[in-house]
């Protein structure tokens, strides 16, 4: 399924069949729903336990999306950051920020939401000992160098000094330099607040973790099988979840998923089997949700654990010459993925249309040439991975076929039974193929295309799984950061995306359209640009 977001990564394929005109939304959405009852979706399984500070995968992420509530949302439509538990989040030179919270916001204990909830979340997910998925995203913050000096060092504080308790309600966050999108940055599950409960037993507390959001678990997850949520009565009356509970099914197959759904056995699958794409849209109609994604898939490649097979760039680029990505996004999927033409999704500002150039055009012959001229890769083999419980094997296998066509090539694809189980092998360093690998932003901006996935900070904590380093990439992304114009450091993170582009330590190949259906059963079906479900709004008919 979908799958590793610091954005998320992606584990699904999310695949169907359709053309444009097919696209809808929830359109009952006015009329009147019974309220309560029961519904089940789909799922996989998540990689860690339940914490934000941990969490770098969709799966994960799904389920934490129904059970917290950070202090900003984002508008399902612009994808501009909307308040949530935060009352105001204020600056006036974008280095040091002010957050005040607003009441009425408890944990799932009773325990109330207050400044200290995000300062210990916080402090816990930029602590290196913690080894959390989303350190790199506290990197911004004064002090963050002392709670994660490196490998091999440890840390000289326990708290980041760039956080300070007000009051009750009130904290404030000093950045090392002027940051414009932090505010845009705090919608991401990194810097959801955490209770006191959790410094008792961090892992126990991941199994049945303690939110603040719509949905409280019910019961402990149950893995491999399934995770249980209810309504949380005392959330604010205005984003009450309709529901009385939801089921967290968890496949490891998108057909057994999608044939639960024909028989409404299961009531929401917001990732499709290929299998799906000739007559999802006519069987299911209106209860059909086809609209762009934020979601990049790639080809991975890494450049630290096999410089022998991938450290020139000529073969980089002749692998990318050599996918046909039109032919994929055309046969394949059915024309429900766009050809990749940049690392940044489109619907992103900064996004530009071609930026890939000549690397992102398929010409056979001009990439033999480069392999040739590079001398190819030792004993002329090369093995893709891919995680065959999210509907990737077509699409890896026509590489594959590509690869050996356009650049006689001898191309093995490589199955792991579950997404998270090629994420800890790329994470351990024990795995020195190519692999699939997709990315779903965690906040809309072009800098998060960029950073958690090829800055050398990501590399040890983050989701840098090609273990790329570029010191020109690393100082352009440090001055776009300290733009206080967002058009001057919109610019600069462009820049950096041209870097990326010149070195192509991974190879987009198409962008994501989420693709989703839901039963009779169900209405106000809502997924957002990160192919969440907004599950508070469903209402059963």
């Amino acid at each position: 399924m979908r799958g590793a977001t610091s954005a998320k990564w992606v584990a699904g394929a999310v695949v169907v069949a359709m053309a444009a005109t097919a696209c809808s939304t929830s359109k009952d959405s006015d009329s009147a729903g019974k309220s309560g009852g029961n519904i089940t979706v789909v799922l996989g399984e998540p990689q860690h336990g339940l914490v934000g500070q941990n969490t770098a995968e969709s799966e994960g992420a799904e389920v934490l999306n129904a059970l917290f509530t950070g202090l900003v949302e984002y508008d399902n439509k612009t994808n501009e950051p909307k308040l949530a538990v935060a009352e105001a989040i204020d600056t006036t030179d974008s280095k040091t920020w002010t957050i005040k919270l607003k009441d009425g916001y408890t944990f799932h204990n009773g325990e109330k939401v207050d400044a200290q909830s995000f300062v210990r979340a916080w402090n816990w997910g930029a602590n290196q000992d913690n080894a959390a998925e989303g350190l790199p995203f506290f990197d911004k913050i004064e002090g963050s160098e002392e709670l994660a000096p490196g490998k091999d060092k440890k840390p000289t504080a326990t708290e980041l000094k760039g956080l300070k308790v007000v009051d009750e309600k009130t904290f404030t966050v000093t950045l090392k330099a002027p940051f414009s999108q932090f505010k845009t940055m705090l919608g991401y599950n990194a810097f959801y607040p955490l209770p006191k409960a959790f410094e008792a037993d961090p892992k126990k507390f991941g199994e049945s973790p303690i939110g603040n959001g719509a949905f409280q678990m019910d019961g402990a997850w149950e893995h491999n099988k399934q995770i249980k949520v209810k309504r949380y009565d005392k959330f604010p009356a205005e984003g009450r979840a309709k529901l009385e509970g939801v089921t967290f099914k968890i496949y490891d197959n998108l057909d057994t998923a999608y044939n639960d759904l024909r028989a409404d056995n299961i009531q929401i699958v917001d990732k499709l089997p290929i299998s799906a794409m000739a007559t999802v849209s006519q069987e299911f109609g209106d209860r059909y949700i086809y609209k762009p994604e934020s979601g990049v898939g790639y080809v991975g490649l890494p450049l630290a654990t096999n410089p022998e097979a991938f450290g020139k760039v000529e073969i980089r680029k002749a692998i990318s010459m050599a996918i046909d990505r039109d032919a994929i996004t055309k046969t394949i999927f059915n024309g429900t993925r766009k050809p990749a033409d940049d690392f940044i999704s489109p619907i992103i500002p900064g996004y530009r249309k071609g930026a890939l150039g000549e690397v992102g055009t398929y010409n056979p012959t001009k990439a033999k040439e480069l392999w040739t001229q590079a001398g190819g890769v030792p004993g002329n083999k090369i093995e893709l991975g891919y995680n065959s419980d999210g509907g990737h094997k077509e699409w890896i296998e026509a590489v594959a076929n590509q690869l050996r066509a356009n650049l006689g090539v001898d191309v093995t694809a490589k199955p792991y039974a579950k997404f998270g189980d090629m994420l800890d092998d790329l994470q351990a360093k024990k795995y020195k193929g190519g692999f699939r690998m997709a990315w779903s932003m965690d906040y809309p901006a072009a800098e998060n295309y960029l950073r958690p996935i090829f800055s050398k900070i990501a590399i040890e904590t983050g989701s840098n799984y090609g273990g790329y380093v570029n010191e020109e990439f690393e100082s352009t992304m440090a001055e776009a950061d300290k733009a206080t114009d967002p058009a001057e450091g919109l610019k600069l993170y462009q820049k950096a995306d041209d870097i990326v582009i010149k070195d192509l330590p991974y190879i987009p190949v198409f962008t994501y359209m989420s693709s989703s259906a839901y039963s009779k059963s169900v209405k106000n079906v809502e997924i957002d640009a990160q192919g969440r479900m907004d599950l508070a709004k469903v209402e059963l008919n």
